[in-house]
């Protein structure tokens, strides 16, 4: 087995069953990158037609770890990979040819230095929409009916209901910035809801609309709503939408719930606006530096970083670590399309998947520079 040792360089192999593919199609290697049991489980079962030899990995794939991938041909990495240039070209003198992500956001890959060193990467790009969606709905049911306050309050054998005032949902705005595919289905769960929809997207959607939803700026947008969503790629021009600026538009009080891309949000000025009430509350599904935090049980070591744990502090904060997407039914469909995207390219099919580099294009979330 291509790895030694245990800990944080544990690995398993997983072939397919019987390990017979079907004659139409040829075996791969694939090296796993950032695996935890559940990546296994639901791999496992979705390779049991294709057959791959699947090696699963622990460790994040960075230039350090990338060794590990010598002599396969495929890699599959997930969002918090650090797919560089230096990690890049490691996998392809080691013989690597295909990138297989299992994500739909690829910002975390340099798609120049891959086109570059002939390496062709694919990636997952819709799952479950419905699970982001819901998720986002949760946080906001959550922190608006204080449920974290109260489900601790009540197993300390307190049951005053005093301090969790929420309010009704129905007719209150409602502002979603990305109105993508999840940013539809999360309007469609809070017009359900009977909430007022403000949308903000360079490309109006027009489910969206059918829904009653205004396309407006965001100066508008900021100053009406009551929640503000966010489900926009991570861009130049997003990077650090929500930053004081911002949120000095923004009604006091305001709840604001970003499960997209981390680096949409300024934590540091997220922090002030809390601080002197202006944010009435937080959820995050994703965090700006999360790549050392989340996936990992940090539970018996001192989180180093001072901004996420000031974060931490607010009774009016609610953080989640990147568990959107985390349903039976995103991991069963991601699973199978990385799989699919292999499978098509040891056959020597077109990889309807494939994310080519452009450079009249900005790569960092999907979607061509303004």
């Amino acid at each position: 087995m291509p790895c030694s040792g245990g800990g944080t360089l544990a690995c398993e192999t997983a072939p397919g069953t019987q390990g017979v593919p079907p004659p139409s199609e040829a075996v791969t290697r694939v090296a796993v990158f950032s695996t935890r049991q559940y990546d296994r489980e639901f791999l496992t079962a979705a390779n049991r037609e294709p057959g791959h030899e699947l090696v699963f990995y622990e460790p994040r794939l960075t230039v350090e770890t990338a060794p590990l991938a010598a002599g396969f041909p495929a890699v599959s990495a997930f969002v918090n990979d650090a797919l560089d240039a230096p990690a890049l070209t490691v996998l392809a003198e080691g013989g690597t040819r295909l990138i297989a992500l299992r994500s739909a956001g690829f910002n975390n890959v340099d798609l120049g230095a891959a086109a570059a060193l002939g390496l062709r990467v694919a990636r997952v790009p819709a799952y479950s929409p419905h699970a982001v969606a819901e998720h986002t709905v949760t946080l906001i049911l959550a922190l608006n009916r204080k449920i974290h306050r109260a489900y601790q309050r009540v197993r300390d054998g307190n049951f005053s209901l005093d301090g969790l005032l929420g309010f009704d949902l129905s007719s209150r705005t409602v502002g979603i910035i990305g109105t993508g595919i999840i940013g539809a289905t999360v309007a469609g769960i809070l017009h359900g809801f009977g909430c007022d929809l403000l949308a903000n997207d360079p490309f109006p959607n027009e489910r969206v609309r059918a829904l009653g939803a205004r396309y407006v700026a965001l100066p508008e947008l900021f100053g009406a709503a009551d929640i503000i969503t966010l489900h926009c790629p991570l861009l130049p021009e997003t990077t650090h939408l929500v930053d004081r600026n911002a949120i000095a538009q923004m009604k006091r009080g305001v709840m604001l719930v970003n499960t997209s891309r981390g680096g949409l949000v300024d934590s540091r000025a997220v922090i002030a606006g809390l601080k002197s009430g202006h944010i009435g509350a937080l959820g995050l599904d994703v965090y700006e530096e999360e790549t050392d935090l989340f996936s990992r049980d940090l539970s018996g070591q001192i989180i180093q970083d001072d901004v996420f744990s000031r974060l931490l502090t607010f009774p009016n904060v609610i953080v989640t670590a990147h568990q959107g997407y985390f349903t039976a039914e995103a991991l069963h469909e991601i699973a199978t399309t990385t799989l699919t995207n292999v499978t098509q390219y040891e056959a020597g099919r077109p990889l309807a998947n494939e994310i080519r580099f452009d450079p009249g294009v900005d790569h960092v979330g999907g979607r061509r520079a303004a």
